[in-house]
């Protein structure tokens, strides 16, 4: 429990993520622009820091949990960032997800100084954060991810190291492809099933124990038939994951057909203002075409 750890980043993921730590016994130092989330962390056990570079002094483990690429950027290479304020032997954990590429170039400049960075996306939304079970997607050396699993596996209930820098997030990459279209091929059947009069939960019963079956299916249709698109995992988020898989697979030679349909029927629901709406929501696009809802049966 000895390393001091700093937090930089207490929005909806990394503010739970933080009192996790805390409440595991760890020590924790920590920043963000919004001075209530900090004064919660801080209430829950922390020690608030001045700025980022502040955190990064006072830390030998350095957590952000940022939104995109471009803040973490900012946050570790800009003026009074984490690369001005850390000591070399430091090691940072980038926990956003963000562009593969941006955690190999972040890692460049950073190892300059004697840093070592890895990759550590998560899978799992705010309920898993609360409870500390979310999905961990490693890329780094091997001995810095000895270092900090304990860390991790505090917030995670699976951590798996992928393997170098980049892959924690190409990972995240595959996740964010496969739940999407998993959503889209669930929204299209439903509307379709329902559309021919058919029950859609009937619909649902009959095939979720079969090769149709899948985690997203048994999530995400019991909401969608109590009509209920409040948050898990926002459309607009999932727009910014689609966004880097589409850009990271032009840069590596991958064409990405499917991917990108299911990211314009987003960018349609961000049109009609749906953007904050759960990704679950994606079937709403579906029930405007064929002028149905995908709802329980009054009967």
């Amino acid at each position: 429990m000895g390393k001091k750890i700093g937090f930089i980043g207490l929005g909806i993921m990394g503010k739970p993520m933080a009192k996790n730590l805390l409440k595991a016994g760890y020590s924790l130092v920590v920043f963000d622009i919004n001075a209530d989330a900090v004064n919660e962390v801080v209430a829950a056990g922390a020690e608030k820091g001045d700025s980022i570079k502040d955190v990064a002094q006072k830390s030998e483990i350095i957590i952000t949990m940022l939104p995109n690429s471009p803040h973490v950027k900012q946050v570790v290479l800009g003026e009074n960032g984490v690369l001005e304020g850390a000591n070399p032997g430091a090691i940072l954990v980038d926990m956003s997800s963000i562009a593969p590429l941006v955690s190999k170039e972040v890692s460049d400049a950073v190892k300059k100084k004697d840093i070592v960075m890895i990759d550590a996306p998560v899978s799992g939304g705010e309920p898993k954060a609360i409870d500390g079970t979310l999905s961990i997607m490693v890329g780094g050396p091997a001995d810095a991810f000895e270092q900090v699993k304990d860390i991790l596996e505090v917030m995670g209930g699976s951590v798996v190291r992928v393997g170098e820098i980049g892959s924690g997030n190409t990972t995240k990459l595959a996740n964010q492809i496969i739940v999407a279209l998993n959503i889209a091929a669930m929204s299209e059947a439903m509307v379709l099933a329902t559309k021919a009069g058919v029950d859609p939960e009937s619909v649902y019963q009959a095939i979720r124990g079969g090769l149709a079956g899948s985690t997203v299916l048994d999530a995400k249709v019991p909401l969608v038939l109590d009509r209920n698109f409040k948050p898990g995992f926002r459309i607009e988020l999932h727009i910014k994951d689609l966004m880097n898989a589409i850009d990271t697979g032009h840069e590596v030679g991958v064409p990405l057909p499917l991917t990108t349909q299911i990211m314009e029927i987003m960018q349609a629901l961000k049109v009609d203002g749906k953007a904050k709406d759960d990704h679950g929501g994606v079937v709403q696009f579906y029930e405007k075409l064929a002028q149905i809802e995908v709802k329980r049966s009054s009967k």
